[in-house]
């Protein structure tokens, strides 16, 4: 009999269980999928109202409509969102697999993490779709650029998801934290307001968080002559997403046997 190589073996742990994931997370989950389209509709549609009550906000946003320009700050930021949430729980979800010396703790959150990012692409498709049939410009004026903010973000969702796996596993208090910040991240992020009317002191220091740089690149493939917060930068952005991915590994081989045993 054929002896399997390292990569076959982890490629076969890898599919099968992405294919358990999918089913729990689109057949059991009844309203699993109600909920990741109703959430940024109901969020679009409170801060339509409130643009209609304060007017203006087109004034604030250059080189894009509003309603686009926050449909896609907000797929980006749930994007990195559920990498980072739904990581948090991965490892003690599948505890009973780890019998297995075939599958380690990083392997669930690897899953989970990719699970998450074509979800998240597909229910920002069909956003993108429903926006062009009501008129929105919603389409990327340069695609290519847009998709590597989209995988950018997607890649920062990751390594802040295999950080918090650890974390949340050894000390499950951290879980209750992670939770609590989503809030305060969705309105420091630029999601639902433009960050370049912040005080110039206040934005140098918002500027560390790598949310809103991926955002903003996001919005830039989208829409070309939009103008981007100052100091918004692709190298930053992507040496926290290196920073991160390895940080998480490493904290993944160092507490390896005790995420195993927890």
């Amino acid at each position: 009999m054929q002896t399997r190589t390292p990569w076959q073996v982890t490629r076969s742990v890898w599919y099968a269980m992405f294919m358990r994931e999918a089913v729990t997370r689109t057949m059991t989950d009844r309203l699993g999928w109600f909920w990741m389209i109703f959430e940024p509709m109901a969020m679009i549609a409170i801060m339509v109202l409130i643009r209609g009550f304060i007017g203006g906000s087109n004034k604030l946003i250059m080189g894009a409509d509003f309603i686009p320009w926050m449909i896609t700050g907000m797929m980006g930021f749930f994007l990195v969102r559920e990498g980072m949430s739904r990581s948090q729980g991965a490892i003690n979800a599948n505890k009973a697999l780890f019998a297995y010396r075939q599958v380690q703790p990083v392997d669930p959150v690897l899953v989970r993490s990719f699970l998450e990012g074509m979800l998240r692409t597909f229910v920002f498709l069909l956003f993108i779709v429903a926006g062009l049939l009501l008129g929105l410009d919603i389409f990327p004026d340069n695609a290519i650029y847009a998709l590597c903010g989209w995988m950018s973000l997607w890649a920062l969702g990751l390594g802040l998801g295999l950080v918090v796996s650890v974390t949340s596993t050894l000390v499950p208090e951290t879980a209750k934290i992670i939770n609590v910040i989503s809030l305060p991240l969705l309105i420091i992020s630029g999601v639902i307001m433009p960050l370049n009317i912040l005080p110039q002191y206040l934005l140098e220091y918002l500027m560390f968080n790598p949310i809103a740089h991926g955002l903003e690149l996001l919005r830039l493939g989208f829409f070309s002559s939009y103008k981007v917060v100052h100091g918004t930068s692709e190298t930053y952005l992507w040496l926290c997403i290196l920073a991160l991915n390895a940080l998480g590994l490493l904290m993944h081989a160092r507490f390896k046997e005790r995420l195993k045993a927890q």
